[in-house]
């Protein structure tokens, strides 16, 4: 009886593992494979590509959206680069994104792809899931470049304004004006390193004074002290994340990392 029931089970285990081969060769794949070689079809903007019908999210940077500054730039850079091309993803930590996308860093040969668009301004660096062994290089590439994206305002109040507090956790930041003059910081643009962005009502910062620019998902009324960026979530990443100021062209003023 014992003996039966033995061979019973056996061959149970049997049954199950050939049912289920697929699946676990798949996820031992999975697993093991930290890259794949594939064809790019089609480019879809500065970071989103489709290979062999497949959407992939190109990993450590963010392109401008359509109808934004160097949007076009952007996309027309990557398809020069990758379009109708053998690549390789090479994956990070995370495989998947929320959208379902294949996240990757493209390399066409040795040339990393992503970090060549951080170089030209096409992209800021973005690590929204914590960085990677590649951050530093895209930090570095972010800080050498001073073309598009990285171009510095010629706004006479380009020296004037500082970050006097960046408090992520919180949600709170706070630009102080330095100099002896007043700063017009209409449509000025506050930007994280993903998608989230706050444009300046009608404001003034008055000489040697400061603004705090609050996220809140309540209805408060600007004054002259403070301003509200009305959210219903966060905006600054735990894991870290980047601020950027930009002037009412889209040229930067400043930005901080943490």
């Amino acid at each position: 009886m014992v003996k039966n029931h033995v061979i019973l089970l056996a061959g149970l285990v049997i049954l199950l593992f050939i049912i289920n081969y697929s699946f676990l060769d798949s996820l031992l794949t999975n697993l093991l494979d930290d890259e794949e070689t594939v064809i790019v079809d089609r480019v879809i903007d500065g970071d989103t590509i489709v290979a062999e019908n497949t959407s992939v999210r190109l990993l450590g940077i963010n392109s401008p959206e359509r109808g934004q500054p160097y949007y076009k730039e952007a996309k027309e850079f990557l398809e020069d680069i990758v379009l109708n091309k053998t690549v390789v993803l090479k994956f990070g930590v995370e495989r998947y994104d929320r959208y379902g996308r294949t996240l990757a860093y493209v390399f066409v040969g040795k040339r990393n792809v992503n970090l060549e668009l951080v170089e030209k301004g096409f992209a800021n660096f973005y690590f929204p899931s914590g960085k990677d062994v590649y951050y530093n290089d895209f930090k570095k590439a972010w800080e050498e470049c001073d073309i598009n994206l990285c171009e510095r305002s010629e706004d006479k109040c380009v020296d004037c304004i500082e970050l006097k507090e960046f408090d992520y956790k919180n949600e709170v930041v706070i630009f102080y004006n330095k100099c002896d003059f007043s700063c017009d910081m209409t449509n000025w643009g506050i930007k994280d390193e993903g998608r989230k962005n706050f444009l300046f009502p009608e404001f003034v910062l008055e000489k040697e004074k400061e603004v705090k620019i609050i996220v809140s998902n309540e209805e408060d009324v600007n004054n002259e002290d403070e301003i509200f960026w009305k959210r219903d979530d966060y905006v600054w990443t735990d894991s870290g994340d980047t601020l950027f100021l930009r002037d009412s062209k889209g040229k930067l003023i400043l930005w901080r990392s943490y």
